[in-house]
């Protein structure tokens, strides 16, 4: 298996890590977006495991990283315009490598990366020309993922009031800056008209399963082709692991 670095921008944090197959291609290929909830401390490091699992079962996996809330450009809305411009950046990988963009790819994210790969595959995302996706997306996985903001920042509140990381990715409260959540937010995006599959382990305490429950139950009702997935006994880096129970239920989705 063969790792490779590309930048896609010009700042350090714009950039990914190209997992390539040992056997022939064209390659299917799977984006990976790591968690962390947007914070620049956590790193596309976190998904390595998950990338290399995934290579050696025969997909292109193209790990990514994006500007986080602590660097400058993170948030919104650089986080949303680097997620993007990850996954265009595919178009011109595929000039140096067998990959296969033309049956459409995979989304996969944890937790904040949950959020970002069901956002990137909505149909509304905002108006600005340099937002259009040049990548067909078949299909999103989201595990553990943060499916609502609203709902999320919520949860925090009741725990915690006003130091939910949501705050600071958005830039304020929803009273503040309820245009940006309603554009940010995948659960006010629906119907995504994108095949999604929600896997979320039911002792999630960092991000409860709650979030992926309630937004299937808009989604379905919207017409949305989507599953959900619970898993009894998994917390919240289970569904990442590749050593754990959880994995199986994520490979049985590719």
């Amino acid at each position: 298996m063969e790792k490779i670095k590309s930048t896609y921008g010009e700042h350090v944090s714009q950039f990914g890590e190209l997992h390539i197959p040992e056997t022939s291609g064209p390659w299917p290929v799977i984006v990976s977006i790591h968690g962390g909830f947007w914070k620049s401390k956590y790193q596309l490091d976190e998904s390595n495991d998950l990338a290399v699992d995934l290579s050696k079962r025969g997909y292109a996996v193209w790990n990514i990283e994006y500007r986080r809330v602590g660097e400058i450009g993170g948030g919104w809305p650089g986080t949303f315009l680097d997620i993007i411009a990850a996954v265009n950046h595919l178009t011109q990988l595929k000039s140096l490598y067998d990959l296969e963009l033309t049956k459409g790819i995979t989304l996969i994210g944890h937790s904040a990366g949950g959020h970002l790969a069901l956002w990137a595959s909505s149909n509304d995302k905002f108006t600005d020309e340099t937002i259009e996706l040049k990548v067909p997306i078949e299909k999103v996985i989201s595990l553990a993922g943060v499916t609502d903001l609203e709902h999320m920042l919520l949860i925090h509140n009741s725990q915690k009031p006003l130091t939910s990381p949501v705050l600071d990715f958005i830039g304020g409260t929803v009273e503040a800056f309820q245009e940006r959540y309603n554009k940010a937010s995948p659960a006010n995006l629906l119907p995504l008209r994108t095949p999604q599959v929600l896997i979320h382990g039911m002792e999630d305490r960092h991000v409860p399963i709650e979030l992926s429950t309630d937004y299937y139950n808009k989604a379905k009702a919207m017409g949305d082709e989507i599953e959900i997935v619970k898993l009894s006994g998994i917390e919240h880096f289970g569904v990442v692991d590749p050593a754990s129970s959880a994995w199986k239920s994520v490979l049985q989705y590719l």
